[in-house]
């Protein structure tokens, strides 16, 4: 029994899983915060970036 309660309050001092899950809930928070970003100015990063990819093609077109 001395045993069980021995490893019990070792596994409640280890802080060791704590921090694990400290940077999965960052990370996931970073991929949240990234994802709204992204939403938001996909509309302007779409035209942006297709008048860059489609100049090229203008421009060997003669135009």
């Amino acid at each position: 029994m001395s045993n069980l309660i021995n490893s019990v309050k070792n596994f409640m001092q280890d802080e060791e899983g704590l921090t694990v899950v400290e940077y999965v809930v960052g990370a996931g928070l970073l991929v949240a915060g990234l994802a709204g970003i992204f939403g938001a100015f996909s509309s302007i990063l779409e035209d942006e970036l297709s008048s860059v990819f489609n100049q090229p093609a203008a421009a060997a077109d003669g135009g």
